[in-house]
């Protein structure tokens, strides 16, 4: 029998696929998301953003190349929606958009997967301490994988020890701009491809240098308390708490205010519990390891 110690996997129910098919869907697509497609070849998954015209992230998703075109791994509350939305903006561009309720989204870590027949795989484009995304036919079995099963929590417990945010827990939809969710620093945005949906707001931040939240890994002095939280310091509102994991978490801080109280010796804190700052080593913008 196969020693499956080396990979973890495990199913994820709050994710779906859509299918965009047709000769120009990949320069349909180039037109509105935030990250480069020409990157989506060859098996090769991007990381991108459907935003507003003022640059917010509405949708968020992997695009990997399919038969006819490419498969949006999204969440699946959002399915529906990111559906029509694509189809607001396909006017007369030959392409077909629809959501493929047969497929499942599976994740698999700690060493690569058997993939089955008729299923797809995908290196996590954010992070290769990720592994692979799957998307598998129904029925969906993890123990055609040669993976030990694990669950949804245990997958998010990585995530969250890795410092990866997600939309819907981590950020809001329509309310967070790219640089908050950490889409410079995870490969989710192209700079150099040109023009997309919100694009002159996202470049300007970029240049400027002004996004002042961002999406940051937390550690409690004790278990930390329920996502949306409100983060504290010296008893002023400064972010809110996303996805937690015993005591880690991630976190939208206005990471300015929070190095500016903990520089003159204050706390920060998500209700009685006492939070330190951790930065993840692939980040490459500042906090502090500040010891909780």
């Amino acid at each position: 029998m196969k020693d499956r110690s080396h990979c973890h996997a495990a199913l994820l129910a709050d994710r779906g696929a859509l299918r965009v098919a047709g000769p120009e869907a990949a320069k349909f697509l180039q037109g509105l998301i935030t990250n480069d497609m020409d990157k989506a070849r060859d098996g090769a998954a991007i990381h991108a953003g459907l935003l507003t015209p003022q640059g917010k992230i509405l949708f968020d998703f992997f695009v990997v190349p399919a038969e006819g075109g490419f498969l949006l791994d999204a969440a699946k509350d959002k399915a529906a929606e990111l559906t029509k939305r694509l189809g607001f903006y396909r006017l007369r561009a030959d392409v077909a958009i629809k959501e493929e309720p047969a497929l499942t989204v599976a994740v698999a870590w700690g060493g690569p997967p058997q993939v089955p027949v008729g299923a797809i795989s995908f290196a996590d484009p954010r992070l290769a301490e990720l592994g692979s995304r799957l998307l598998l036919p129904a029925p969906a079995s993890l123990a055609e994988l040669g993976c030990e099963t694990a669950s949804e929590d245990d997958y998010h417990a990585l995530r969250i020890k890795l410092g990866l945010p997600e939309g819907g827990r981590d950020f809001t939809f329509g309310d967070a701009f790219p640089h908050e969710a950490l889409f410079d620093q995870l490969h989710g945005v192209d700079f150099r491809k040109g023009c997309f949906v919100g694009q002159e707001v996202v470049s300007r931040m970029e240049h400027r240098g002004t996004a002042r939240k961002r999406v940051v890994p937390v550690e409690g002095d004790g278990r930390l308390p329920l996502p949306g939280t409100s983060i504290e310091a010296d008893n002023f509102a400064i972010g809110t708490l996303g996805s937690v994991s015993g005591a880690h978490g991630l976190a939208l801080i206005r990471l300015d205010r929070a190095l500016e109280a903990l520089a003159a010796g204050g706390q920060l804190r998500a209700g009685d519990v006492t939070l330190a700052l951790r930065r993840p080593p692939w980040a490459r913008f500042l906090a502090t390891s500040q010891s909780a």
